[in-house]
């Protein structure tokens, strides 16, 4: 309640720049996702909502623009998709349906951009740099591999791209 209240009090005069520190630190979940609601409402209402956290879901739920700032220095910034393209993070494609594993690494070869992680005869695992250019392409020749009944896109998350950007060595 006294995060809230600070946060209240903050906002109550209608500022058009408010800076947040780990508003969310040590909090339940459910006063969790109400300041979270709150920080929605200010941006809405126009003010500008510069927000730090370590939490990367948090940031990658609410922000329009994510800098990524590691030993003081800044490493990135943009919105998500320009730090996914940036970064060559690339999107993982599952096809479900009944295939023909053996016909696919030949039809994959095929297609520029695309690598196939996994083939069984239920599942394709496939990697590609935009799901929204190279979909329909990729439908049309895997269905000469079989049957594809069900498409889920997997996007490279935030806390993947901090990783890769900043290293997975331990911090003091």
């Amino acid at each position: 309640m006294l995060r809230r209240l600070n946060i209240a009090a903050g906002v109550l005069h209608g500022p058009n720049v408010v800076l947040m520190d780990e508003p969310t630190v040590g909090l339940d979940p459910q006063t969790r996702v109400s300041i979270l609601d709150l920080v929605r409402d200010i941006a809405a209402d126009g003010a500008a909502v510069l927000y730090t956290t370590h939490y990367l879901d948090e940031a990658e739920r609410l922000c329009d623009r994510v800098g990524i700032i590691d030993h003081g220095l800044l490493l990135a910034e943009g919105t998500l998709a320009e730090l996914r393209r940036a970064a060559g993070e690339r999107e993982i494609v599952a096809l479900r349906g009944l295939f023909k594993p053996d016909a696919v690494p030949a039809l994959v070869a095929g297609l520029e951009g695309v690598e196939l992680i996994k083939a069984t005869d239920a599942e394709l695992l496939l990697s590609l740099m935009s799901a929204e250019r190279q979909l329909t392409p990729l439908l049309a020749v895997m269905a000469r591999a079989g049957e594809v009944r069900e498409v889920a896109i997997k996007q490279p998350s935030l806390e993947s791209l901090f990783i890769k950007l900043t290293g997975r060595e331990l911090r003091d």
